[in-house]
């Protein structure tokens, strides 16, 4: 995980220096002639762009170029995301997989600077608003499929989610790079330390393969064939209530129910652990400490300051604290339960 500490590396200068002109060029470069036409889409992490291409008859195809921020993953990450898109597209899973160059590889440079980047097809979908509960179904049997492609290959060099990489490691760099205000160091720090010292076991217990590992409604579209996920950009090895939780983020009665309808398809497809539910909270506790090192480890890049004002302030820490010794107290209720 990159910090973009590095401001003045030439692949960070590219990289935050990208025009259309260097996105056709790059994709030229690859062997698809352009028509010109390059648009931005929405995207904090990496940099990514429609771009269309030429054609002799018909409708001009559309792909879309992905060029991924440098130092956050290696080379061997991309490729595990890129192979676990394949194996799912293999299996008749819907998954928007990357297509290969003439070389046959799906992961190329660009000339200059070197910055890793691909090409997908462009899928189209829409946002459900609100799902029913045979949708809700039918999107548990789609994950517990790609739950089952994702058990049946490693990725070494996909990071594990738990509390040492997603709670330790982001506090480590938080307090190093004096991120959190003196006065809340103490407090943060202990609630955090505390919430690993709990669930630390718990974590060691759970199985943990290939999965999604950002698997909210927004990463989620609905087309003429049905519901797929998008963006496995950040696809970690974890236990499959990761991406459970994070489609029915709730605690109250509603989301509990969802959640359950979700369970009801994933389990016609796959064996679900309900003893992982424990997991949910320090899930979502790992999820505060990561966002907040995610954001410090970005704050250079200049879309980060205007979509994050209140990153940094009083209140923003204030509310991260407390919020945190929220989940240490849900944390620590389940525990007494397991006792």
């Amino acid at each position: 995980m990159s910090d973009d500490s590095a401001w003045g590396d030439e692949k960070t200068r590219f990289f935050f220096e990208l025009t259309p002109d260097r996105v056709l060029e790059a994709v030229e470069a690859s062997g698809m002639l352009c028509t010109g036409r390059c648009m931005t889409l929405n995207s904090f992490e990496n940099r990514v762009y429609d771009v269309e291409l030429e054609a002799d008859e018909g409708p001009k195809p559309r792909r879309v170029a992905k060029f991924y921020r440098p130092g956050r993953w290696s080379r061997e990450q991309i490729l595990e995301e890129h192979a676990f898109l394949d194996d799912l597209k293999s299996m008749e899973i819907p998954a928007i997989a990357p297509l290969a160059f003439p070389d046959g590889q799906t992961l190329h440079p660009t000339r200059d600077a070197q910055i890793w980047y691909a090409i997908f097809p462009k899928v189209g979908g829409r946002a459900p608003d609100e799902l029913s509960e045979d949708q809700l179904i039918r999107i548990g049997r789609l994950l517990a499929r790609i739950h089952n492609v994702g058990a049946s290959k490693p990725a070494p060099h996909r990071v594990l989610i738990g509390p040492a990489t997603y709670a330790r490691a982001n506090l480590e760099f938080l307090l190093a790079d004096n991120q959190i205000p003196v006065d809340f160091q103490r407090r943060y720090q202990t609630v955090v330390e505390k919430i690993c010292e709990v669930t630390e076991p718990w974590f060691a217990e759970a199985a943990h393969h290939r999965i999604h590992g950002d698997c909210h409604l927004g990463n989620l579209l609905w087309n003429q064939e049905g519901p797929f996920f998008l963006d496995f950009d950040d696809m970690v090895r974890g236990p499959a209530v990761q991406d459970i939780w994070l489609l029915t983020p709730g605690r109250d009665a509603d989301a509990l129910r969802q959640r359950e309808f979700l369970l009801e398809g994933y389990q016609e497809m796959r064996t679900f652990d309900r003893s992982t539910l424990r997991l949910v909270e320090p899930l979502r506790a790992l999820r505060f400490v990561h966002y907040s090192a995610w954001i410090a480890r970005r704050w250079k890049d200049p879309a980060f300051p205007l979509a994050f004002p209140e990153f940094g302030s009083h209140r923003y820490w204030t509310d991260e604290t407390q919020d945190l010794e929220e989940q240490l107290r849900l944390i620590q209720e389940s525990a007494k339960k397991l006792t």
